[in-house]
């Protein structure tokens, strides 16, 4: 049978990263790929004894149907979470708990955007959130990025050519792919860019609390006075993914549109997920159990970078990130990044193509994106050190 696609699926591809990570499972495959947290780093002692207390003691609460906007507890308990380390939260806005940080962005997409809108994007950007925008039939525009964030000049050139400019996507800390993170001048800047050409700020932060130099640098959102910001959080990078509990922190009206689409979609984020992760917010240490985490992330981070300032060919540049998952290493022009990632799975050792971030996956590319969070400190010396003898192979 000959199958019809709609046109919002039709023209999506897989995520690359997603088929990189199926040669992962290959015997000797080095994964510098993967976005994972560290395994050293899940709770899993304190996860296994919240779980067992929920279903000794309120199994039904647990295991049955319940509200869209999420776990009562959890919420409120966001709320405050939010307000004391971000100062995220005005009287006109509200929270929802999703399935995780991807969910939250593709819902406020859903409720926003019309074919033939324009989203902006930081240009490279997360591959999972833009195939969702693609979803949509958006029209993407990538702004060019420098070290300290968005280049603001395209910015303002981009948002004032494209006058059905809905959302500007961010992910101001510790980017990926890039691992940079938006000045304090920026963000304000993008915010006051937003107000002129009249557009919505997603505001993504998966890594915020996974700094590990650096001073905190305000959100966005804490700066919001009218509801243009959009706040996407997630316990993906704090507790684990598997448990899939993301929130959106937004105008009191965008979540009510945001709770009818999750409605449409899955009805409920899972109900014991959410409980576990009140039970950890509200009876665990959560800031050390960060400052741990981070600590972790700073050593791997350290690691990584030392190594490939001593074995990656000194033409090589790479981005050195003060917290989150990731290091983003470009090679110089001329080299093919593509034939550079696939002779390096040839040897055993995976990276995630830089255009696959890209608005425009077609746009000449020369970058490609490490992970030091998942692979052992032995793998990344192993993996670092193949990468190298490759770099010295391929540059002239």
């Amino acid at each position: 049978m000959n199958f019809s696609f709609s046109d919002k699926i039709d023209g999506l591809k897989p995520s690359v990263i997603r088929e990189i990570l199926k040669f992962t499972s290959e015997p000797g495959m080095i994964s510098l790929a993967a976005g994972n947290p560290a395994p050293e780093a899940f709770p899993a002692r304190e996860v296994q004894e919240i779980t067992a207390d929920i279903l000794s003691k309120e199994p039904v609460s647990a295991l049955q149907y319940s509200v869209s906007e999420g776990y009562p507890r959890l919420r409120e308990t966001l709320k405050q979470w939010l307000s004391r380390r971000y100062a995220v939260g005005q009287p006109y806005d509200d929270l929802i708990v999703v399935s995780g940080a991807q969910q939250g962005i593709e819902l406020s997409a859903k409720v926003l955007l019309n074919e033939g809108d324009t989203l902006l994007c930081e240009n490279p950007s997360f591959i999972g959130s833009l195939n969702a925008f693609r979803s949509y039939n958006v029209r993407l525009e990538g702004v060019p990025m420098e070290e300290d964030g968005l280049n603001l000049e395209a910015l303002e050139r981009i948002a004032g050519e494209n006058p059905r400019t809905k959302l500007l996507y961010l992910i101001p800390n510790f980017q990926n792919p890039s691992g940079t993170t938006m000045s304090l001048e920026k963000r304000r800047a993008a915010l006051e860019i937003a107000k002129k050409h009249n557009f919505i700020i997603l505001e993504d932060n998966p890594y915020g609390d996974l700094r590990f130099e650096g001073e905190h640098i305000p959100a966005i959102k804490s700066m919001d006075t009218e509801g243009r910001v959009i706040y996407c959080g997630s316990f993906s990078k704090i507790l684990a993914p598997g448990l899939r509990v993301g929130y959106v922190c937004a105008h009191k009206e965008l979540i009510s549109k945001i709770t009818v689409a999750k409605q449409c979609s899955d009805v409920h984020t899972a109900i014991l997920s959410q409980m576990i992760c009140q039970r950890f917010l509200d009876q665990y240490d959560i800031d050390g159990h960060i400052a741990e985490i981070q600590q972790i992330y700073k050593k791997k981070c350290g690691l990584m970078i030392g190594e490939i300032e001593k074995k990656f060919h000194p033409s090589v540049k790479i981005t050195h990130p003060q917290g989150g998952l990731f290091i983003l290493a470009t090679l110089p022009q001329g080299v093919d990044m593509l034939a550079f990632c696939q002779e390096a799975v040839r040897r055993h050792v995976a990276v995630v193509p830089g255009n696959a971030f890209l608005a425009d996956e077609s746009q000449p590319c020369s970058s490609f994106r490490l992970n030091f969070s998942t692979p052992t400190d032995q793998q990344i010396v192993e993996g670092i050190s193949i990468l190298g003898s490759l770099t010295y192979e391929m540059i002239p």
